[in-house]
């Protein structure tokens, strides 16, 4: 049983018959479902304190549990671990006994990691056991500071640079300077370091955007965009060239946008950077979004579906045809949903094909195809010559336009299940849109089987969430009124260190199931606007966007703001 989950903590209890079969079940599912530690998660199930889990752990190396706490640690143990190594590792130098240098890790049952220190260290090394809180700690304590500095003494250096700022002013529109300066040490550390910051503190994208008077880098962490210390004017043009270089794009053209890749990893993570340039009045503006390959959980479990959406999506997913649709603004985690349900559905047995734009997580087994509107191939093409490919399932990234929406009912009427996605605000909207784009009734009717609607919602920090009572006003907002509530509990997050203040951490799903019925079928065939479908839909028990919202604020997972700028 414990094959199920390559965890060697999870294993050891269970091979210690500290935990029952019961309970390894659950932490092995929750574990698989979410990115929470089998330590926090033992603690969480109320199936083992802190304390003897450490105990467990340095047993079974043979090791001793130590306290971190208000400890210090003398300058000549901790040179022994670079500042990159203990952030990377998450490992602490606790003190040096006989030449035999002690190191604290947060995972110290990892046998590889424990081998890399002893070789980075050149010392004998002894893998020491403490609770992972006080090790990050720790790392913050005794390196952060060094972290930090270097960033601020970068952008010193740079603005100081009198050559690099002379540099740029020459280089002009010379394409051979620009990337003689996008090349300079200084530059390649700056843009690096702002990439490494980025990816550690969880952001989706990085905007550098030069203006009149200045340049500004913004991080979007949870949907909400983040302003680092702006950078001296001048380095606009370096930085860009530098991310240019790194994409393959095309320096000396700053008129038009152009579009990249980049490949790189940080902090043993392997890193995707969708590269995006826009020419403004003021030079080009670039975004990176993050495509982090790790943090990406493709498990339709992981995507957090109540359960009456979850049973439905599985069970549409293994029909033989049909079109399945999810739909939401941008950024709301469509891909993602459709990405999870063609991992469900990748079997030996079957043909997958997918037209997006642009590919944006490499599955194996599945042909993936980039559409390139530049060089003509466009969706409708892909999705002509994906029906001579034999497929049985077709994911098209978007239904932009009628030609796109034909092809998919063809596709569906022909016996191939096809997923896509569509930009509109709610459920119900997406069949009065297809209508809308020229489609017939009778065949949206005949071929669509299910809508489903999602937004995310930035989840409350577990660190300092808070209860509280809510104003009548706040209230009102739902449209619910203080007698709605009974014993319900509403939360916010007060702010602190592990959310940078923000009281936020993480993203959550909130969905809306349209189930096409033979009512709903009727009303597509009599082009019934939006709101007579979503009447109906509501009638025959479809949980709104707007209700499944209040689900989360009650399961103290969101806030009634979040709710509310979402639904």
């Amino acid at each position: 049983m414990s094959d199920d989950i390559s965890n060697p903590l999870l294993t050891l209890v269970h091979e210690q018959a500290l935990i029952d079969d019961l309970q390894f079940e659950e932490v092995v599912a929750e574990f698989k479902r979410g990115n929470t530690p089998v330590l926090q998660l033992l603690q969480d199930f109320g199936i083992m304190k802190l304390d003897a889990i450490l105990r467990v752990e340095a047993e079974a190396l043979g090791t001793e549990v130590v306290s971190l706490r208000d400890r210090e640690i003398p300058a000549d143990v901790l040179k022994f671990i670079p500042a990159k190594v203990a952030q990377m590792y998450k490992c602490l130098p606790v003190a040096l006994a006989d030449s035999t240098l002690q190191v604290a890790m947060v995972d110290p049952l990892d046998p590889a990691r424990a081998d890399e220190i002893h070789f980075i260290a050149k010392r004998d090394v002894q893998i020491v056991v403490a609770d992972p809180a006080d090790i990050l700690k720790g790392i913050e304590r005794f390196y952060g500071q060094e972290e930090n500095e270097s960033f601020a003494e970068i952008l010193k250096e740079l603005g100081s640079d009198k050559e690099i700022a002379r540099e740029v002013s020459e280089a002009g529109e010379d394409a051979k300077a620009a990337e003689a300066l996008a090349n300079e040490v200084p530059i390649v550390k700056f843009v690096n370091l702002v990439l490494q910051q980025a990816v550690q503190d969880r952001a989706s994208d990085i905007h550098f955007e030069p203006f009149e008077d200045e340049f500004r880098i913004r991080y979007r962490v949870d949907g909400a965009l983040y302003e680092m210390a702006p950078p001296p004017k001048h380095l606009a043009l370096p930085v860009t060239s530098r991310i240019k270089v790194m994409s393959n794009l095309n320096i000396s053209e700053r008129r038009l946008p152009q579009d990249g890749r980049i490949s790189l990893t940080v902090s043993g993570k392997q890193i995707d950077l969708r590269v995006s340039t826009l020419p403004t009045a003021f030079g080009e503006s670039v975004v990176l979004r993050v495509l982090d390959r790790s943090s990406v959980n493709l498990e339709i479990e992981s995507l957090g579906f109540p359960k009456y959406v979850y049973d439905f999506v599985t069970e549409v997913i293994q029909r033989p045809n049909g079109i399945f649709v999810v739909t939401g603004p941008t950024g709301c985690g469509k891909t993602t949903t459709l990405y999870s349900c063609l991992r469900r559905v990748n079997t030996i047995d079957s043909k997958l094909l997918t037209a997006e734009d642009p590919v944006e997580f490499d599955i194996e087994g599945i042909m993936q195809v980039a559409v390139n509107e530049g060089v003509g191939m466009t969706f409708g093409k892909a999705l002509k010559s994906f029906l001579r490919q034999d497929p049985d399932i077709i994911m098209v990234g978007e239904m932009r336009d009628l030609e796109t929406a034909q092809i998919s009912i063809q596709a569906s009427l022909t016996g191939h299940l096809v997923l896509s996605t569509l930009h509109t605000n709610d459920s119900p909207g997406a069949v009065t849109r297809l209508v809308d784009m020229g489609m017939e009734p009778f065949l949206i009717s005949s071929t669509l089987m299910a809508v489903l609607g999602q937004r995310l919602v930035r989840t409350i920090c577990k660190n300092c969430r808070t209860p509280f009572e809510p104003t009548e006003q706040q209230l009102s907002l739902l449209g619910l009124s203080p007698h709605d509530l009974g014993d319900k509990v509403f939360h916010y997050g007060r702010g602190c260190s592990t959310c940078n203040d923000t009281g936020y951490k993480g993203r959550k799903g909130i969905f809306e199931l349209l189930i096409v019925s033979d009512a709903i079928r009727s009303l597509i065939n009599e082009r019934a606007p939006t709101v007579v479908v979503r009447q109906k839909a509501v009638e025959l028990g479809m949980v709104t966007l707007r209700e499944d919202g209040l689900r989360s604020i009650f399961d103290g997972d969101t806030t009634i703001e979040e709710v509310v700028k979402y639904t």
